[in-house]
């Protein structure tokens, strides 16, 4: 009698890993205001990163400021994709709460007031297919981040992906 209750109770046990184990895993939330809003990571047109008329300024990353109360200096936050390239904000760029900023590739001026910020280079960073999207507060810590495919998180194929609401 003893040994079939143990039996029962490592049956029930095991299915309860099991049913775990095949549960879909959850995205981690960081505890961080800025967060992804959303990716143009397939520029419109053909892609072209010439520094004078191609496209690169037309691929670009939103970034917002999700809290209600507190207003984040993106200087030294860093941006980057699945294998490495990256970009680091040089300078102070003060994010208010809702506020949000667009980080462009291409060269341009930064503007607090247009909320744009250029990456000063004419490379695309992200990939047309899939990527990952890293974003790292200015102390290493992990801020956000959000994987995609073109086929399953680009449903409509206007190249852009929205996060976060």
């Amino acid at each position: 009698m003893r040994i079939r209750n143990v039996l029962a109770v490592t049956a029930a046990a095991v299915g309860t890993l099991a049913a775990i184990a095949t549960a879909p895993a959850q995205a981690t939330e960081y505890s961080s205001a800025l967060k992804i809003k959303g990716v143009q990571y397939n520029a419109p047109g053909r892609d072209s990163n010439s520094c004078s008329s191609g496209n690169t300024r037309d691929e670009y990353l939103t970034i917002k400021n999700y809290s209600s109360s507190t207003t984040v200096n993106l200087k030294g936050y860093v941006v980057k994709d699945a294998v490495g390239n990256k970009f680091t904000f040089p300078a102070n760029h003060y994010l208010q709460p809702g506020d949000y900023i667009k980080l462009r590739g291409g060269h341009g001026t930064d503007s607090d007031t247009n909320n744009v910020v250029y990456r000063q280079n004419c490379n695309f960073i992200w990939n047309n297919d899939k990527d990952t999207i890293n974003l790292y507060k200015s102390s290493g810590a992990r801020a956000d981040v959000h994987s995609y495919t073109k086929s399953a998180n680009d449903r409509d194929g206007n190249g852009y992906i929205s996060y976060h609401g």
